[in-house]
C-alpha cells in the first residue's frame, strides 16, 4: 500500500467527515461542493486532482481490472508507469476499494482526487452502457444464452425474462432518453453488437462491453417481448410499439426488426408524448416566412404542404401550426402514422396497417365528419392525394407532408403521383420546405476564422467586430460542438401567376425561378440568418441544405439579419 494512502488512513482518525474538515478549515462556509472539499483534500494530502476533463485511458491498462470492481467502488484506472497505476476516486478514506484493486493486479495503486460525478461519467464512457449488468450476466451460472441457429425457444424465453437481460435494456432506453436520442440503433455485427443512437439527427456510437454481442439474442427477444411481438420470428421483419414512462415523462417507442446476416437488427424511435407544443413564434422562422405561414393558417380551404426529408421537423411544424388554430369553433381532426402529440381538443386517428385503417380509408372517413380543418400526416401515394385535392376543393383546409427536396418541385411531385395540373393548380396555397441545422453549444463554441467565414462575413455585410462561430466541444455536448436544433425554411405562396405557370409546365427549375423572382429565400439563404446571429456554424448549413459556397455570392448585401 502506497505511503500516502498510510497517511491518509492515519490522518483519517483526526477527521470525522471530508466536509467537517473542509468547513473547520473554511469557516463561514456553508455545504461546500464536492470538487472543493477534494481539491482542498488534495493539498492537504500531497495527492493529484483532476476533473478528468479531456482524459485519455489506455485501454491495455484498463483491461486488467474486473469491470464490476470497478463500477461498485466507483474507481478509474488512468495511466500505468511501470507497476504503479494512477486511479480516479472520490472517496479519499477508502483504503479497500485500492487493497481489492492491487490484490487483483499485483500493482501499486496511486490516488487521484476526482468529483465522483466525472468518475462515473468516464466508467460509462469506457465501459459502456450497462457494463455492471453485463458483468453480472457473466457471473451468474443459471442464465443459459442460446445462438441465433437452431434455438430452444424456451430457454431463450427465459433468458429474456432474466433480470439482468431486463436491466440492460432499461439502461439503454434510460440512457437514450437522457442524451435526447431520437433513434436507439442496436446492430449486428459478425462480432460485435453495436449500439449507436441518433442525438440532434446524427449518429453517434456508445460504448458498450465487448462481451455484449454473447447476449445478443436475449436481448433482442426481451425488445420483442416488450413490444408485444412474436418472438419465435426471425425470418420477416416486425414492427411493435413500447411504451414507457421515466419520472413523469410518458415516452413512446416505436420498435422495428429487421432479419440481417448476423442477427435482427433493432431501431427504436422515441416519441416524448409530454413535451411541450410549440407555438408558431417558437419555430424561429424569419419575419416575413412567419407571417406568410401565418397568411396560410387563416385561410377556409386549400392545401398546405410541408415538405423535407425523414427526420426534418416536418410534424413539430404542423402541430405548432394545429395548435395555433386550435378554437371551439373549428373541427380539426388528423390522421398520422404514427400520432406523436396528444393534443387536447383536436381529434385525432392512428394508421394502422393490420386493421386497414390506411391514409386514404381514414381520409375518406374523415370527410365525412363535417371537419373544418384535416391534418394527414403523409401523402404516399395517389390515391391519397387525389382525396386530399378533392377535399380541399370541396371546402377544407388541408395539412400534410410531401417527400421533396424544396418547396418549388412539390407540384412537380404531386403531378409525378397522376394528380392532373389543373388540379395541383386549384387546390394548392402554400409549400413550406424545411431542415432542422444543430445549435452551436453556447458553452464550447469558438470563432471561425476560416477563409469561408472571412467571405461570409464580407459578402453579408456583418459589422466590424461581429463573429462567426464554429462548434468546440465540451462535456455538455459531449465533444460534438452542438446541442439541440433549429429549422431553417423556404416558402413558396402559391398565387394567380404561380398557378398558370403549374397549368403551362412541369418544369421544377421553372417553377423554381419562378419561386426565386418571386422572393423566395432558399434554405441555405435561411441558414445564412443563423450563422450571422451566431447560432449555427457555416458548415453546418451547408451540410444540411446541401448547397454550395459558391451560393454566397448570390446574397444580397446586407442579408442575414435579425
Amino acid at each position: 500500500m502506497s505511503d500516502t494512502i498510510t497517511r491518509m488512513i492515519a490522518a483519517r482518525q483526526l477527521l470525522q467527515a471530508d466536509a467537517r474538515a473542509f468547513a473547520d478549515a473554511h469557516p463561514g462556509v456553508e455545504e461546500p461542493a464536492e470538487e472543493e472539499v477534494l481539491r482542498w483534500l488534495a493539498e492537504e494530502y500531497g495527492c493529484r486532482f483532476s476533473d478528468l476533463t479531456d482524459v485519455s485511458l489506455e485501454r491495455e491498462t484498463l483491461a486488467l481490472f474486473p469491470p464490476r470492481l470497478l463500477l461498485r467502488e466507483e474507481v478509474l484506472p488512468l495511466v500505468r508507469s511501470g507497476n504503479v497505476v494512477e486511479a480516479a476516486t472520490s472517496r479519499l478514506f477508502a483504503p479497500e476499494a485500492f487493497e481489492g484493486l492491487r490484490l487483483v493486479t499485483g500493482l501499486t495503486i496511486r490516488p487521484v482526487l476526482a468529483p465522483s460525478t466525472a468518475i462515473q461519467r468516464e466508467i460509462k464512457k469506457w465501459l459502456g452502457v450497462g457494463a455492471d449488468t453485463i458483468g453480472s450476466i457473466e457471473e451468474e451460472e443459471g442464465i443459459q444464452v442460446v445462438s441465433d441457429s437452431d434455438e430452444d425457444e424456451g430457454n431463450l424465453d427465459e433468458a429474456a425474462e432474466d433480470a439482468s437481460i431486463i436491466r440492460f435494456v432499461n439502461q439503454v432506453l434510460t440512457d437514450a432518453i437522457n442524451l435526447r436520442a431520437s433513434d436507439i440503433h442496436l446492430e449486428p455485427f459478425e462480432d460485435e453488437l453495436r449500439l449507436r443512437y441518433r442525438v440532434d439527427g446524427v449518429l453517434q456510437e456508445i460504448p458498450v462491453p465487448a462481451s455484449l454481442k454473447r447476449f445478443q439474442p436475449a436481448i433482442v427477444s426481451r425488445i420483442k417481448i416488450l413490444s408485444h411481438l412474436d418472438i419465435a420470428e426471425k425470418r420477416l421483419p416486425q414492427d411493435g410499439r413500447i411504451k414507457i414512462r421515466l419520472e413523469q415523462q410518458e415516452v413512446d417507442v416505436r420498435v422495428s426488426l429487421i432479419p440481417m446476416i448476423h442477427g435482427e437488427g433493432v431501431v427504436m424511435r422515441l416519441l416524448r408524448q409530454d413535451r411541450s407544443l410549440q407555438s408558431v413564434a417558437d419555430l424561429g422562422m424569419a419575419p416575413h416566412t412567419e407571417e406568410t405561414f401565418r397568411t396560410l393558417l387563416r385561410l377556409s380551404h386549400g392545401i398546405v404542404l410541408v415538405t423535407g426529408p425523414t427526420g426534418s421537423g416536418k410534424s413539430t411544424t404542423l402541430y405548432s401550426a394545429l395548435t395555433e388554430i386550435n378554437d371551439s369553433i373549428r373541427k380539426i381532426i388528423t390522421i398520422e402514422d404514427p400520432v406523436e402529440y396528444h393534443i387536447k381538443g383536436i381529434n385525432q386517428i392512428q394508421v394502422s396497417e393490420k386493421t386497414g385503417m390506411t391514409f386514404a380509408r381514414g381520409l375518406r372517413s374523415i370527410l365525412r365528419h363535417d371537419p373544418d380543418v384535416v391534418l394527414v400526416g403523409e401523402i404516399r401515394d395517389a390515391e391519397t392525394a387525389r382525396i386530399a385535392v378533392q377535399a380541399s376543393l370541396t371546402g377544407h383546409l388541408v395539412f400534410s407532408t410531401l417527400h421533396t427536396n424544396d418547396a418549388p418541385t412539390a407540384p412537380t411531385r404531386l403531378a409525378d403521383m397522376g394528380i392532373e395540373p389543373y388540379l395541383v393548380a386549384s387546390s394548392l396555397e402554400g409549400i413550406l420546405a424545411q431542415r432542422l441545422v444543430r445549435v452551436l453549444c453556447m458553452e464550447c463554441r469558438v470563432e471561425d476564422h476560416s477563409s469561408a467565414s472571412a467571405a461570409f462575413r464580407s459578402q453579408i455585410g456583418m459589422p466590424a467586430g461581429a463573429h462567426v462561430y464554429a462548434p468546440g466541444g465540451c462535456e455538455r455536448c459531449r465533444k460534438t460542438g452542438f446541442f439541440g436544433r433549429r429549422g431553417i425554411f423556404e416558402m413558396v405562396r402559391i398565387d394567380d401567376e404561380f398557378r398558370e405557370l403549374i397549368l403551362r409546365t412541369n418544369s421544377a427549375p421553372a417553377l423554381r425561378a419562378e419561386a426565386r423572382r418571386k422572393g423566395m429565400q432558399t434554405l441555405a439563404e435561411d441558414g445564412w440568418r443563423l450563422v450571422a446571429q451566431g447560432v449555427t456554424s457555416l458548415d453546418e448549413v451547408l451540410r444540411v441544405s446541401q448547397a454550395d459556397i459558391s451560393s454566397l455570392e448570390a446574397l444580397p448585401n446586407g442579408h442575414g439579419g435579425k
